[in-house]
């Protein structure tokens, strides 16, 4: 039997307050309602995951350095660092695994600085304005990757 093909959810600052920070803009659900979501999708997909998040960018750098030899792929919701950090982005360059970048909001509705990222120039994708369905998206979106990859040989 083939090994699970493991997928790295990693979600940047102030997302841990979900479900209390500007529900009119975020809606109600919590960040544990959409790793629920997330670990429930995956295991229909025959996925495993490892859902974090961290407020600081060094832990989000090191953890994607890590994923490297641990993972088949990345969903990133950089939050605030998707238009701040190039060490991000550097460290998702590094990985060598695909990324698909995550936002809960259309991000292209909002203030213009939040229009500007520096994952997306090496994410495979980006996914926005869907709330938390666009994990579950992101999550169908890296299973047909990695599907794609394993079938290539690689």
């Amino acid at each position: 039997m083939a090994i699970e093909p493991s997928v790295l959810i990693l979600n940047g600052p102030n997302l841990n307050m979900l479900g209390v920070r500007e529900p009119a803009i975020y809606g109600s659900e919590t960040l544990d309602d959409i790793e629920a979501l997330c670990l429930e999708h995956a295991e229909r997909l025959n996925i495993a995951i490892d859902f974090r998040q961290s407020n600081l960018e060094g832990e989000l750098v090191a953890w994607i350095q890590q994923a490297r030899g641990e993972h088949d792929g990345i969903i990133l919701n950089a939050a605030a660092y998707t238009h701040t950090s190039v060490a991000i982005m550097d460290a998702l360059s590094v990985a060598e695994l695909p990324v698909v970048e995550v936002h809960l909001t259309n991000v292209f509705r909002r203030e213009a600085f939040r229009h500007h990222s520096y994952v997306s120039p090496v994410a495979k994708g980006v996914i926005c304005g869907f709330g938390s369905h666009g994990y579950l998206l992101a999550l169908d979106a890296l299973a047909r990757l990695i599907d794609a990859d394993m079938n290539n040989g690689n």
